[in-house]
């Protein structure tokens, strides 16, 4: 009993530990998006067209990214479903939480993902990879890029993929993906990267605060927003498990459900691919109605707002 409470007390404290590290990370994150948020009203003011984001935000600047090859996006989307039969979730300690009583979120009439992070960020690196594998279970990413945490940051080059140019297609919803900076060093922040659109701005302002977030992590990045149902901010796990890999190695890891890096990453996914699911009326049927995805729907955090 005596270990069972040690084990709590440290698992509580490296919780802690992380959560105080994304908002040292996101004051740099708020200071770039009130600079873009003035941005945007200029170009507006000009009388510009601002051009619709979709799949990966406004395109301001060529980010330091490589392109995924194919093997590596064909790993990410054909994970066995023993996989993630194996990984299952119990591991998994932080989750999506359920919004109360929210206008849906949408695009073209399909539930809509929204992504918000930046490419410096760490914790964004974490998260990408459950985020694209929970993702390609209902459709295809194309154009996604290869990069890296800031080498300077906590958690220094974190490996990870970004969503800076790619594009995502599915029949039963869609994503946008924005990366508002890239990793390379600009004076005292990083380069600028996306814009959010205006709305894509006004929910991050909304939802990414009390009370649909926890005070602790208000104003953290990654944030995801699933369908105005579930909101995400900040990691799902520890960065410091991509320590030293490479994409490919990450990749091969994932497919392992030994590592701890499948645990982290395929866990993740099945409450994300969980949470999903409720945006779709469970379709596809042959996903959301596996037992690690209905089990996963447990882990996903109680409504707030």
């Amino acid at each position: 009993m005596a270990r069972r409470v040690e084990q709590k007390a440290a698992a509580r404290e490296r919780i802690a530990a992380q959560q105080a590290a994304q908002r040292r990370a996101e004051q740099r994150r708020r200071l770039l998006l009130a600079v873009g948020a003035v941005v945007l009203v200029v170009v507006i003011v000009g009388g510009l067209v601002a051009i619709r984001l979709a799949g990966g935000g406004k395109k301001t600047a060529t980010g330091p990214n490589g392109s995924a090859d194919a093997a590596l996006i064909t790993a990410l989307s054909s994970i066995p479903a023993s996989t993630f039969a194996t990984v299952g979730s119990a591991d998994v300690k932080t989750a999506p939480s359920a919004i109360n009583d929210q206008p849906a979120l949408t695009d073209n009439g399909k539930p809509k993902v929204l992504y918000i992070g930046a490419e410096y960020c760490p914790f964004c690196a974490a998260e990408r990879w459950p985020v694209v594998v929970a993702l390609s279970r209902f459709g295809t990413f194309k154009n996604l890029g290869t990069t890296h945490s800031a080498a300077a940051d906590v958690h220094p080059n974190t490996p990870t993929l970004s969503f800076h140019g790619s594009t995502y297609t599915s029949q039963y919803l869609s994503f946008t993906g924005v990366e508002t900076t890239t990793n390379e060093v600009q004076g005292n922040s990083y380069k600028p990267l996306d814009t959010p659109s205006a709305a894509d701005q006004a929910t991050l302002e909304k939802y990414d605060n009390a009370p649909y977030v926890d005070k602790e992590s208000a104003g953290s990045i990654p944030f995801i927003d699933l369908g105005n149902k579930f909101i995400g901010s900040g990691a799902t796990y520890d960065p410091d498990v991509l320590a030293g890999k490479t994409q490919a190695q990450v990749a091969d890891a994932i497919k392992d459900p030994s590592s701890a890096i499948s645990k982290a990453v395929i866990g993740s996914a099945n409450v994300y691919t969980a949470a999903i699911c409720k945006l779709t009326n469970n379709q596809p049927s042959s996903v959301c109605n596996t037992e690690p995805v209905t089990a996963a729907a447990a882990k996903l955090g109680p409504a707030k707002g």
